[in-house]
């Protein structure tokens, strides 16, 4: 995959998660510019580029908290992976819950992968550049809109 520049997806209702994410992404080999929505509804607009997302880019992988206002990650995880158009992005749950349940629930409806936030920064930072290094630099995916 090239690395000058990827689009990446978080799906994540809290604020103080959303600069962890960000901060955690920001400089190294693999750039990306990282689009943010606080819940599944505005997932879905952004996806299907409706409303203000009408000239939103088509993510190469989406970053999916499962716990949220309004449509919750288990709802758009199950919406995304149905959809045709949607379901070849790769979707990385990146949840607090450590339930045997939701684990099982979110492979069920074809996550790609299930990581546990750490807590701490530093790990934190580690995970999400773990994250990106294997969806960017280990793997081939389709290209964007395929």
């Amino acid at each position: 995959m090239d690395s000058t520049g990827v689009d990446i997806l978080l799906v994540e209702d809290s604020p103080s998660d959303q600069l962890l994410a960000k901060r955690a992404l920001a400089g190294d080999a693999v750039q990306c510019q990282l689009h943010i929505v606080p819940d599944g509804v505005e997932a879905m607009a952004f996806l299907r580029r409706e409303g203000k997302y009408g000239s939103a880019p088509r993510p190469q992988l989406i970053l999916l908290d499962l716990n949220m206002p309004r449509k919750s990650g288990r709802e758009l995880l199950g919406e995304i992976k149905s959809s045709e158009d949607l379901k070849r992005i790769p979707v990385v749950v990146l949840t607090t819950s450590q339930s045997p349940h939701d684990l099982d629930f979110a492979y069920g409806l074809h996550a790609n992968c299930y990581v546990v936030k750490p807590i701490d920064f530093d790990a934190f930072r580690l995970a999400m550049r773990s994250i990106k290094e294997f969806w960017f630099k280990t793997v081939c995916l389709p290209a964007a809109g395929s």
